[in-house]
This record gives structure tokens, C-alpha cells and sequence, in this order.
């Protein structure tokens, strides 16, 4: 693939860049996107059949056993060359944030520190009453288990349908996406909102925009570089453009000094 000469010029001269990443990252890892994830015994579900409050109070333990059924395929898969690709990206500039929709963490597991989980993290466990994380519970044989604080049900630690997405998170998210020099919007389809409207307030806000994907999106025709491919191989090629041309900077200075 040819990088455009100008896209390489805007982002080696940026200083805050901002990073969305969707379920096409992960996929690369083999990690089935959401919808996807419905195979073998989990075939007859549908997702938005597990993955609400409602679908938990109805029946906890089918939940549980999904979301376990995930977790350990996340567990098994590994950070692809896009994973390690944007955790080099982030020593290069000043001000870097990486913004997921992928609840797997792949993202950390690559060397990533400053990411924002906007659909939480399904490693993670939680108490279904009082919110609170909880890592460690008592083996006490029930599923699922129950929290050592208040007795309640624990749960995955993401967003469920019918629930709302975590301030905090979308605050630093709106935050970063507003306030970027170069804004990259990589394997995901800008169609599951509010974290579609990332690349779209990016825009307005005078940043560069970058799509890369496989395939079109809504978000395509208004992106200012397109480039279309895996991010497993896009993004290492494009981090060895950017390595390359700080390297010869240095050397340029040295030289003349």
C-alpha cells in the first residue's frame, strides 16, 4: 500500500493524536466480533438476547456462561501487529489516546497505557447491584458467583444493551476526539453510536481524519486520507514511515551541528 506523502507529513508534525478502534482490530486476532460470537451451543441466541439487565435477571447463569465462553476465547487470542503498531505509536507524540469500543484488552496486553474503554472489559468482573469491581470472590461452587461485599450477583464488567455508557469514559473520549491534531478511526463500521460520532467531532474540530478498513463505512466519504486494508498491516507500515523519518531528522541535526 502507498502511504500519501501529505497523510505522512500531517501526522509526523502532530502533536495530540487520537486513535477509535473497533471490533475489526480485534477480529484480526481471531477474536469474533460481537455478533459473530454465536456459535456451537450459543448458535440459537441471539446477542441482544444475553446482553442486557433484563437477559441477567431472567436467567444469570446463561449469562454467565456466555460471557465465561468469551472470556476465555479473549484469553486465548493474542495482540495482533495492529495492537503492537499503535503502543509504539504512542512513545512518538506528546499527547496520545487510544479510544476502544473492544472489551478484550488487547490493547494493554500490547504495551498500551493511555486507553479509554468505552464498553468496559470482559476481563473484568463486577457486582450486578452495586457496580463495584470486584476481583477476587469466594469459590463457593455458585453461578454465577456472588459478591463478598453485599451478597449480589457478579457480573462481566462491560455495557449491556438498555444500559448507558460510562461517563467518565465518553467525557475523556469527547475530549480527546475535540482536542487532536490527527484523528485515526480504525476497524469500525461508525455505525454503533455515541462512539460514531467520534470521528464526526474530530472533524468539525479541525483534525485531520484517517480511516483505515477493510471496507467502506458511512464514515468513508468524509474522511480526509482512506486507507483501505487490514490495520495489521496498514499500521506497522505506516509506524515504520514515521520511525524512519524521525531517524533521519536526528541525523540531519547531527550532521549539522
Amino acid at each position: 500500500m502507498t502511504i500519501p506523502a501529505e497523510l505522512i507529513r500531517q501526522v509526523a508534525a502532530a502533536r495530540r493524536v487520537t486513535v477509535l478502534t473497533g471490533a475489526g482490530v480485534s477480529a484480526e486476532s481471531g477474536v469474533p466480533t460481537f455478533r459473530d460470537a454465536q456459535t456451537g451451543l450459543w448458535a440459537k441466541f441471539k446477542p441482544e438476547e444475553l446482553a442486557t439487565p433484563r437477559a441477567f435477571r431472567r436467567n444469570p447463569r446463561l449469562v454467565w456462561d456466555w460471557y465465561d465462553w468469551r472470556r476465555k476465547r479473549v484469553a486465548d487470542a493474542q495482540p495482533n501487529p495492529a495492537h503492537h503498531a499503535l503502543a509504539e505509536m504512542e512513545k512518538l507524540f506528546p499527547q496520545f489516546r487510544l479510544i476502544t469500543q473492544n472489551v478484550d484488552g488487547l490493547h494493554q496486553r500490547a504495551g498500551s497505557r493511555n486507553v479509554i474503554e468505552l464498553h468496559g472489559n470482559i476481563t473484568r468482573t463486577k457486582c450486578f447491584d452495586e457496580g463495584t469491581v470486584i476481583s477476587i470472590w469466594p469459590d463457593t461452587g455458585d453461578v454465577p458467583p456472588k459478591c463478598p461485599n453485599c451478597g449480589g450477583l457478579l457480573r462481566p464488567d462491560v455495557v449491556w444493551f438498555e444500559e448507558p455508557m460510562p461517563e467518565a469514559e465518553m467525557e475523556q473520549a469527547m475530549q480527546a476526539s475535540t482536542h487532536c491534531d490527527v484523528f485515526f478511526s480504525i476497524g469500525t463500521s461508525t455505525v454503533v453510536y455515541p462512539a460514531a460520532s467520534l470521528p464526526f467531532e474530530a472533524l468539525r474540530n479541525g483534525a485531520t481524519v484517517v480511516e483505515i478498513n477493510p471496507q467502506p463505512t458511512p464514515f468513508t466519504s468524509e474522511a480526509h486520507h482512506v486507507l483501505t486494508g487490514p490495520a495489521g498491516i496498514v499500521l506497522p507500515q505506516l509506524l515504520a514511515i514515521l520511525k524512519n523519518n524521525r531517524k533521519n531528522q536526528r541525523l540531519r541535526k547531527t550532521s549539522f551541528i
